[in-house]
């Protein structure tokens, strides 16, 4: 198979070569491009959840020999969630070789968190299938290294942590305010703004008010300190 250039030039930021490149085209290929019985990367999204799962519970007992199962946990979820896989596909650009419907297009859909880290999540289960389990943890612990030092940090409730910040300064705790909500009702994207009453803000998207409003809370603690 000829490969096309975007995704020659993802697997030269992956660090990867594809023996089958049209898993990695399937991976990077949204519902709203493929069409009716079209493959697109939900299945693979699927299988790279749990692949990113196992990697990631393995590297943090290796870490951390003496953590218990509570301390484990909140480190396992800020590595896996869905905000993570997005800034480690932004720190690949994944975003300019996803293929993507006119209508995804228009709406920003390279940017979008909830797209992004699905294709991450498909682009592991693609190199799993690929080239194997030991290929796939190549490739996350490279990528997440840097998460992984500072996931102690990051496993800090940020809507908490933001709330704290604000108290402890003599300010009233922070106000979560919905800005936009697009895409169908089926898949929604939640625009949340995290502001302070002295007015900083920022603002975030996810598939739920839960995450957007997480991840708005860590942008602006990220711009506070």
């Amino acid at each position: 198979m000829k490969v096309s250039a975007d995704l020659h030039d993802l697997m030269q930021r992956l660090g990867y070569r594809f023996q089958d490149p049209r898993l990695l085209r399937r991976a990077v290929t949204h519902a709203s491009r493929s069409g009716p019985g079209g493959e697109d990367n939900q299945r693979l999204e699927f299988l790279g959840d749990r692949v990113l799962g196992l990697v990631m519970a393995e590297a943090l007992l290796e870490a951390d020999p003496g953590a218990a199962e509570g301390v484990l946990a909140p480190r396992f979820n800020a590595l896996v969630r869905k905000e993570s896989c997005a800034d480690i596909a932004r720190d690949v650009d994944l975003g300019a070789a996803l293929k993507l419907g006119r209508s995804e297009q228009m709406s920003g859909g390279r940017r979008k968190m909830a797209l992004l880290g699905d294709a991450m999540e498909a682009v592991i289960a693609a190199v799993y299938l690929d080239g194997g389990f030991d290929a796939a943890r190549a490739l996350i612990l490279r990528l997440w290294d840097s998460r992984i030092g500072s996931v102690e940090e990051d496993a800090k409730d940020a809507k908490t942590a933001l709330q704290e910040w604000a108290q402890g300064r003599g300010l009233q705790p922070p106000r979560y305010i919905e800005a936009a909500r697009t895409g169908p009702d089926h898949a929604p994207v939640f625009t949340i703004e995290a502001r302070l009453s002295t007015g900083e803000a920022e603002s975030a998207s996810a598939g739920n008010k839960r995450q957007a409003e997480q991840a708005a809370a860590r942008a602006l603690l990220a711009r506070l300190s």
